[in-house]
C-alpha cells in the first residue's frame, strides 16, 4: 500500500539527492568533489497564516530541486524510501540548470 504524506503549514518534504560516487567510466570521485547537499521537492505544505487570516505560500513548490542546510530537518521513513521534512525558511535556495 503506497503512503502519501501532505506536510502541514509550511513544512516541505524533500528527497535528498545522493551523488554518484563515481562517474560511469568507474573512476572513483573524491568525498569533497560530490558534497552538495541538495534535494527535490516532493511535498509541500498550504503555508502559514498571517495574523489578517490570509495565506502565506511556502516559497518552493513540488519538483524544485534546493539547497538544504548542513544540518537539521526531521527524519521521515515511508516504505522504503527515506525523507526529510524541512521548514519551508530553513530551504537556503532552488538550484536550477
Amino acid at each position: 500500500m503506497a503512503r502519501r504524506l501532505i506536510p502541514t503549514l509550511n513544512r516541505v518534504l524533500v528527497e535528498k539527492i545522493i551523488p554518484p560516487s563515481k562517474t560511469p567510466a568507474g573512476i572513483l570521485l573524491p568525498e569533497a568533489s560530490t558534497k552538495l547537499n541538495s534535494g527535490k521537492v516532493i511535498s509541500v505544505g498550504p503555508g502559514l497564516r498571517s495574523s489578517e487570516g490570509n495565506t502565506i505560500p511556502p516559497a518552493v513548490k513540488e519538483g524544485d530541486t534546493v539547497l538544504l542546510p548542513e544540518y537539521g530537518g526531521t527524519q521521515v521513513k515511508l516504505g522504503e524510501k527515506e525523507y526529510v521534512l524541512y521548514r519551508d525558511e530553513d530551504i537556503l535556495g532552488t538550484l536550477h540548470d
